[in-house]
């Protein structure tokens, strides 16, 4: 099941399963071209693998597999859907795209053991994690480089685990050619690792997301680009990309 967060056109924020007919709510059918998508959850924290593709650590100077994940986290002023604008910031000269998906918590939980993990994930959807690399470079903490608003685009929908495949495919597309691919069996850990690894000492509360991490790849974003995340079984996240 493929289901989508949604204002209509009254501006009344719904939510339904996506199908070949439209979007079902249960009462009614809505024309997809005729509602603006929302992120399809509202997370209160985004919690961040760093390098969870070993391509990505090797290109990044790190030549060994880390003995647990790494993480960091975003926050719920970082969220935009499919179709908003990625807002550069002011100054900055290095601003970098992040293909990843996003695992999607389904209730409260802590402590979770990994053989229990994927009873406690909604689904998945497409996440691009939007890097600043100028302040990134000069934190500990990547406060700056990684949680400044718009700086994660998150959608167009959530799909069930049953919905994507343990090889699914993720790409990303800048202006139509492809810059960044991958599948999901080539994570240094796996969902259900990442699940109990994080639980291990964080609450994770309904609608919140652990971001995979990325893939060989990334690079510069600038204004007027198209940036395009596809994720097998999922779909495909695009934004534009604007200055402030």
């Amino acid at each position: 099941m493929h289901t989508v967060r949604f204002t209509d056109p009254s501006g009344y924020p719904r939510t339904g399963e996506l199908t070949d007919d439209g979007i079902d709510t249960g009462d009614r059918l809505y024309d997809p071209d005729s509602v603006t998508v929302l992120p399809p959850c509202e997370p209160t924290k985004i919690v961040c693998q760093a390098g969870g593709f070993m391509d990505h650590r090797e290109e990044s100077g790190f030549d060994d597999l880390p003995e647990r994940p790494e993480l960091f986290l975003k926050t719920p002023n970082c969220v935009v859907g499919h179709g908003d604008a990625i807002e550069l910031p002011p100054g900055r000269d290095e601003i970098h795209f992040e293909a990843e998906f996003g695992i999607v918590i389904d209730q409260q939980c802590r402590n979770v053991p990994e053989s229990e993990a994927m009873d406690v994930v909604a689904g998945f959807t497409c996440v691009n994690d939007i890097s600043n690399r100028d302040d990134q470079a000069e934190e500990r903490n990547w406060v700056r480089g990684k949680a400044f608003d718009s700086s994660l685009p998150m959608g167009p929908v959530m799909a069930t685990p049953d919905e994507v495949p343990d090889d699914a495919r993720l790409e990303l597309r800048l202006n139509g050619d492809t810059k960044q691919e991958t599948t999901r069996d080539m994570m240094i850990f796996s969902v259900a690792e990442l699940v109990a690894e994080v639980t291990e000492l964080i609450t994770l509360e309904p609608g919140d997301v652990i971001a995979s991490g990325t893939p060989f790849g990334p690079d510069s974003l600038a204004e007027g680009d198209v940036v395009e995340v596809e994720f097998e079984g999922v779909g495909t996240l695009e934004n534009h990309v604007t200055t402030r």
